[in-house]
């Protein structure tokens, strides 16, 4: 596998050996129903993975996102960042699991699934859990479901920025993180149309 950064497939068995390093990113289309799952086995002392992705829907869309990260070897670090933005009367779920052997000790994993949802309609469920048999590790996870800020859009508003453009800049924003290189005219398209 070596090191190496993949645009990844929407499932995938992934087994990362000693001093590897895997870095795997998604997208899901406004218009896409997706099932992404991937299970990633760090098998290896100073392996390492790192999964970004992002989903954006707008109509009636189901995406269910599962990630179970292995720490199976010493000295092994993950993340894993999510993020989606949800309208109209998408269904969304994310399940994440890190899972941490007796053995893999020194052990760094993250894992963050946040999430805006645009109407009353839309559905976001997301449940990241943390498996730790070891006690020499940093582990956390993090999820949220919010809205925009609305003081945002006021004071983008106040400045003389119409309020589409503002709505496109904080969505833009909160995505930034994930959306892959190469990518950014294509996704700021997408949330133009959200």
């Amino acid at each position: 596998m070596g090191h190496g950064k993949y645009i990844a497939p929407p499932a995938g068995e992934y087994r990362v050996q000693a001093g590897e390093k895997l870095e795997l990113s998604f997208v899901v289309l406004p218009g896409e129903s997706r099932d992404i799952t991937y299970t990633v086995d760090l098998l290896g002392p100073g392996a390492e993975a790192h999964i970004k992705g992002l989903y954006l829907c707008k109509e009636d869309e189901k995406v269910n996102i599962h990630v179970v990260m292995h720490h199976a070897a010493e000295g092994c670090h993950s993340t894993q960042l999510i993020k989606g933005i949800a309208g109209g009367r998408a269904d969304v779920h994310f399940g994440g699991t890190i899972v941490v052997a007796p053995d893999a000790q020194q052990t760094e994993a993250f894992q963050e699934n946040h999430n805006i949802v645009l109407t009353e309609t839309a559905k976001v469920e997301t449940l990241p859990q943390l498996e730790i048999y070891a006690d020499d590790v940093k582990c956390s996870h993090g999820a949220t479901v919010g809205q925009f800020n609305e003081d945002e859009l006021f004071y983008m508003r106040s400045r003389g920025i119409p309020e589409a453009e503002a709505r496109t800049l904080q969505m833009l924003s909160f995505l930034s993180p994930v959306i892959p290189q190469g990518r950014e005219a294509e996704i700021e398209a997408a949330v133009r149309g959200l």
